[in-house]
């Protein structure tokens, strides 16, 4: 005989078992009474779907995989892809894999928008009388900073749909969740004061239990907070960047123009692209929560201590405010002029840095190193002194702010909370529940009084937090200030150089100045050809230049070579300066090529320029491996053109094209000069200009070079220098 279970079943399985029972029992009752057709229907359905999303997971599958190696392909290559809309998509390396990134360039229209706020900014901002240079501004809070900081916001958040929008939307929902937390908090450390005096054991563990578990939350909203505004800040920074790289490399050669026409920002335009702007950017990415939280904040808590301690208090905290922020003001030193001057003296001092290691070997063959770390130590001496004063200052200014902010602001909202007790007329709800005289229990008063007391004091207590954040954030706008004046200058003198908006006024232009120019560039004239043309060595802005030669005429048509020599400094190199469009041409005619490159002219300069990269890059620079199988052509071309410049062992002497060296270091200077002509010979243009090119070149190689020119068809303007003076005959 079978022994019966004694297991019993809770309510709840029954239940599950029960609802289980009654719909399984409803759809076979359903599958009994259809139709053999619609069985057959669905079922064809379900295999159907079940097939279609099998082949969507394998395609998805496959689509990824190809990617992958397109990603991997493309980063061994140094390529990219162009895509239709004409941006590029990247694969930069990510973990243990790639990471697809497109990049899409500003739309010149987006620069004729902005051009009116860089350039024209209103007359009441201050900013120069409504043109450039803005660096001569004083920073500071005033309406200059005001347009500054707007114009560059035109560019970080491009409109309300963007992703930065989206960002600031996020980091602002969770900058209120932990405002409403916060009152919250301050209600709930109350009730539990209030529960220990009472002895109300069972109400203070359940608001024990509460409380971790609203620190839980809270921590992950303070987290989200600080991982927001980095996020933030990445994204101005992108924008920034992007938009100042495609103003800074284009066709219009504004880098070269920057440092050496322009000289609005010196010569430290990669301190103002990286330190200054990611300064900026983490700037302005706190500034949305040092400044506009708190304001919430106050505002918020302001409310609520005004219906707890009464209108009084209100007045009280309201004229506190605006005395601290009076004098804190006043007696504020001016941060952001501080910060610019520091910034411009990092950037000095980094360059200085910079140049030596550029010129490295020939500082060691003179034996200069006693002079470079004499500049270096002064440079540096400058900057630690400008420092140094900077933070003597801060130390009385702490010093104030911190009495101000932390322990007169405490003893003050000690006394407000006393006014419900003392002042119960004047104490808001707090005076009325004193005035009322209701106990409840024994001793109630006095735990509604400390349980009032411990809700104003935590609110006090956020609210001076608030507030002390709002005071503090005068001295971040000040360095903020700063930093935006730095931005905003570079952006500027960018626009200048891409508008060629050299203009002076209340006076007339200096000669050969970059607002005296009053030549032609004429671009598809098949041939080069200089009408009456002076060769001016140009000056910064606003001087004028340096004559060189006073009037040039001369014409290269196709098949035509020309030599031009002479001694050093007479100009030969500037012809081909003006020629490329490098200097203005300030009177005459110039006519050339459209295009670099490919079926136009190009530039072959003393000092061959080699990037980074493979060794394929540096045969077919400044084309991309993309580019160059849009040119259909393959490595063999690259090898043959190695060849013909002599160089035909380097891809098995270097380890093949993909190889990655730095190739400065790597190659002899004969080599470089010869890769130059190599690159030469792959993108055949019509023209070449070659500055003293093969210098370094033995002279039977030399002449096997001219030849292989000659014989693609290359018509050549070569420089050569004497050692000699020339005689007067």
């Amino acid at each position: 005989m079978a022994v019966q279970s004694t297991l019993r079943h809770s309510a709840a399985e029954e239940a599950i078992a029960a609802f289980v029972e009654k719909y399984s029992e409803l759809i076979r009752t359903k599958l009994r009474n259809t139709s053999k057709t619609t069985r057959l229907l669905c079922t064809l359905a379900l295999a159907t779907s079940i097939i279609l999303a099998g082949e969507g997971t394998r395609r998805k599958w496959k689509r990824k995989r190809e990617e992958r190696e397109t990603g991997r392909k493309l980063v061994r290559k140094n390529s990219w892809l162009h895509n239709k809309d004409g941006s590029r998509t990247i694969y930069v390396p990510y973990k243990d894999g790639t990471s697809k990134v497109v990049i899409s360039s500003t739309k010149p229209l987006t620069f004729e928008a902005h051009r009116r706020l860089f350039l024209n900014p209103p007359r009441v901002s201050g900013l120069g009388e409504g043109h450039v240079p803005a660096a001569q501004t004083k920073p500071g809070l005033n309406l200059a900073f005001l347009h500054q900081f707007l114009s560059l916001m035109s560019i970080m958040i491009p409109r309300w749909t963007s992703k930065e929008a989206g960002l600031l939307v996020s980091h602002g929902v969770f900058l209120m969740l932990r405002t409403y937390l916060s009152l919250v908090v301050a209600r709930l450390d109350g009730e539990i004061v209030r529960d220990l005096v009472a002895g109300n054991g069972k109400a203070f563990l359940l608001g024990l239990a509460k409380w971790c578990g609203l620190g839980g939350f809270a921590s992950y909203t303070n987290a989200m907070i600080k991982y927001l505004e980095s996020k933030v800040s990445i994204a101005f920074r992108t924008r920034l960047t992007r938009y100042i790289h495609d103003l800074y490399l284009n066709d219009n050669l504004n880098y070269y123009k920057l440092h050496n026409l322009d000289g609005g920002v010196g010569q430290g335009a990669d301190q103002f692209i990286t330190q200054d702007l990611t300064q900026f950017c983490a700037a302005a990415a706190n500034l949305y929560s040092s400044l506009g939280k708190p304001f919430v904040d106050i505002c918020v808590f302001n409310y609520q201590l005004y219906r707890s301690l009464g209108p009084l208090a209100l007045t009280g905290l309201l004229s506190n405010y605006f005395l601290t922020a009076s004098i804190l003001r006043k007696l504020s030193p001016p941060f952001g002029k501080l910060k610019a001057v520091e910034g411009r003296k990092e950037g000095d001092f980094r360059s200085l840095h910079a140049r030596l290691i550029a010129n490295a070997e020939e500082v060691a063959f003179y034996g200069g190193a006693e002079m470079e770390k004499t500049f270096l130590n002064k440079e540096f001496k400058s900057l630690k002194n400008w420092m140094e004063g900077i933070y003597m200052l801060k130390i009385r200014y702490n010093i104030l702010e911190d009495f101000i902010l932390k322990y007169s602001w405490s003893a003050y909202g000690y006394l407000l909370s006393s006014l419900p007790v003392f002042l119960p007329a004047w104490g808001g709800m707090g005076g009325a529940t004193e005035q009322s005289g209701a106990t409840g229990m024994k001793g109630g008063r006095e735990r509604e009084r400390m349980k009032d007391f411990i809700t104003n004091k935590r609110l006090m207590l956020s609210l001076a937090d608030a507030g002390g954040r709002m005071m503090y954030s005068i001295k971040d706008l000040s360095e903020l200030a700063g930093y935006t004046s730095r931005v905003y200058t570079l952006i500027s003198t960018l626009h200048r150089a891409h508008a060629n908006a050299y203009y002076v006024r209340g006076r007339e232009n200096e000669l050969y100045s970059l607002s005296d120019v009053q030549g032609t560039i004429q671009k598809g004239f098949d041939g080069v050809r200089l009408e009456n043309v002076p060769i001016v060595a140009p000056g910064l802005w606003p001087q004028g230049g340096e004559e060189l030669l006073e009037s040039l005429s001369l014409i290269v048509r196709r098949g035509d070579h020309l030599l031009i020599s002479g001694p050093n400094g007479v100009g030969k190199s500037a012809i081909a300066r003006v020629i490329a469009g490098l200097w203005p041409v300030y009177r005459g005619l110039v006519s050339r090529p459209k295009n670099n490159g490919e079926d136009g002219i190009m530039f072959l300069p003393q000092r061959p320029y080699l990037s980074i990269g493979t060794l394929r890059d540096q045969v077919i620079y400044p084309d991309g491996e993309a580019d160059m199988r849009e040119k259909r052509k393959n490595e063999y071309d690259l090898k043959k053109a190695l060849e013909q410049a002599k160089l035909g062992y380097l891809p098995d002497r270097e380890g093949g094209w993909d190889t990655r060296k730095e190739w400065k270091d790597v190659l002899s200077g004969g080599e470089k000069q010869r890769l130059a002509i190599a690159r030469l010979l792959y993108h055949e243009p019509q023209y070449a200009f070659i500055d003293e090119g093969t210098s370094a070149v033995s002279s039977d190689v030399e002449g096997l070079l001219y030849e292989t020119c000659k014989e693609k068809g290359i018509s050549k303007s070569i420089t050569t220098a004497m050692s000699f003076p020339l005689s007067e005959n």
